[in-house]
Order: structure tokens, then sequence, then C-alpha cells
């Protein structure tokens, strides 16, 4: 799985060193700019979850998203086990406008389709539904918040 843009690549973060860098775009991210309480953001999924992360040509992380597959994506997904749960999609402020969210959604629905899902969900804050609707995701129920931030649940069929 690459990105269409040769200044970076979007991989399965496979090794310990690669999952640090994914916690640190998160803590960028999540817990510097959003506020997002530590013990929010990090949670048991994290050990079991298959994490993706986008790298520029010199090692820098740019950003990372995860994907809660089977018993740990069924309470996200509406109990469906054939659907995964993306999560966490974080990119850092020196790496938007890159394209580099649109490269980890897509890196992290290849990994989906290799492990046979049918689709993804996905709880999306909602000044960023129409970055999802874009990419074919479809909101669907009522909002809800999650960190006290409003979300909506948004599919895509693989």
């Amino acid at each position: 799985m690459s990105a269409p843009n040769p200044a970076y690549r979007v991989r399965e973060a496979a090794a310990p060193e690669d999952r640090e860098a994914c916690f640190a775009v998160r803590r960028e991210v999540f817990v510097g700019e959003q506020g997002v309480p530590p013990e929010l953001e990090y949670d048991t999924y994290d050990t079991t979850a298959v994490h993706v992360l986008a790298v520029r040509e010199d090692g820098l992380p740019l950003g990372t998203g995860r994907l809660l597959l089977g018993a740990d994506a069924v309470g996200k997904t509406g109990a469906d086990a054939s659907v995964g749960s993306l999560g966490r999609l974080a990119v850092s402020k020196a790496a938007r406008g890159l394209g580099v969210g649109a490269a980890l959604v897509r890196g992290i629905e290849a990994v989906a389709r290799e492990r046979g899902l049918t689709a993804v969900d996905l709880h999306a804050q909602t000044h960023a539904l129409g970055f999802y609707e874009r990419l074919g995701y479809e909101a669907y129920g009522p909002e809800f918040p999650d960190a006290d931030m409003p979300h909506r649940a948004m599919r895509r069929a693989l």
C-alpha cells in the first residue's frame, strides 16, 4: 500500500517504533491540538488494532489511523463482524493539505479488504463529514458526543 504522493508512503505499522510514531502523531493532534485527555485517547484496542502510518521519505511520521477487527469492532459497527472500524485518523499539522488523510483512509480500506471485510465504519467529528463523504462514506444515525466533540457514524462498502 502506498500513497499517490511520492514524498511519503503509507504502510502498516508493524514494528514497535512504527507504533510509537503513530502514538506521537495522535498525541500531537488529539491530545495537543484538540485537548483530548490521554486516558481517553489511548485504549486497550491499541494493542490489537491494525495501525497504518504515513511517513515522509526521510522517515518523519506524517499521519496515522487504525482499524479494529472482529470482536473489537462489533460494538462500533452495529454488531456486524464483517465490518471493520476505522478510527484515530490523525495528520500532523505540517502535513495537512498533502493528501495524507485520504491516503491513510485508502490504506486502511486496503487492509480491511485483505482481511475479508465487506465495509468500514467510522465515527467522524462533524466538521470532518465532508472529507469522508468525498471518500465515499455515508453518514447514518444521530449525532453523538465523543470526548466532548460532536460525531456521526459513517460507513463505506468495500
